[in-house]
């Protein structure tokens, strides 16, 4: 139950500040004209093609004590960043990115440019148009992306055994847990977890997609 707790805790926690970064970078990916923009767009999307692994081995050596960040975060506050579940948090911040930026990115792409330029011949400025137009109509894509990456890191394994270990109550998750029951043969309690999780995956997935459709349905055709 703890580890199942620990879990809920970290996918809400990454889903709210991956949203905060996401917004305004999905926003200045849909809308700049940089051609170098396809470089951002690379990164972003790295971890859908990257191993777990890897990633998981990368940042493990950015965390650790011999580091600039290790050492700094050892400094403060007299541990390091890996095996923490700030650590943990941070790999799943990266680790989730794409899963919440591009689904931002095709809902501001969406926005009819002609309602922008309307804004604009009202007087709107930018920041204002933003809140007010391109915003409210990417309502669909902030939902999809607060779920998506929600629903991925409550599923993490890979990238959160190597950064986190397997430390009961700090950094143990629940896929951590069905895998570690599973290694010890204790297939009932395995399996209990499991059937926990899928329920409160489907759950969260239909809540959210059912609120979607009814702001699709909600908002007046054009």
């Amino acid at each position: 139950m703890d580890a199942l707790w620990l879990s809920f805790r970290l996918a809400a926690s990454v889903a709210v500040l991956l949203l905060l970064v996401s917004v305004p970078l999905a926003y200045w990916i849909a809308r700049t004209n940089w051609r170098g923009k396809f470089l951002i767009e690379s990164v972003v999307a790295l971890p859908l093609v990257l191993p777990p692994t890897v990633l998981g081995f990368y940042l493990l050596v950015i965390m650790g004590a011999d580091s600039p960040l290790g050492r700094i975060w050892l400094a403060s506050f007299g541990h390091t960043l890996a095996f923490t579940f700030t650590g943990l948090l941070l790999a799943s911040l990266l680790y989730s990115l794409p899963f919440s930026v591009q689904p931002l990115v095709s809902a501001f792409e969406a926005v009819d440019p002609r309602l922008l330029d309307a804004a604009a011949v009202l007087g709107a400025g930018r920041w204002r148009t933003f809140q007010e137009v391109s915003l409210p109509l990417a309502v669909p894509g902030l939902i999809t992306a607060l779920v998506l990456s929600f629903a991925h890191t409550l599923g993490e394994f890979g990238v959160v055994l190597m950064v986190g270990g397997n430390i009961p109550g700090v950094t143990r998750t629940a896929s951590i847990a069905i895998y570690d029951r599973v290694q010890s043969l204790e297939y009932a309690d395995a399996n209990r977890m499991s059937v926990a999780l899928l329920l409160i995956s489907f759950a969260v997935l239909a809540t959210i997609f059912a609120l979607n459709r009814r702001v699709w349905s909600a908002w007046p055709s054009r």
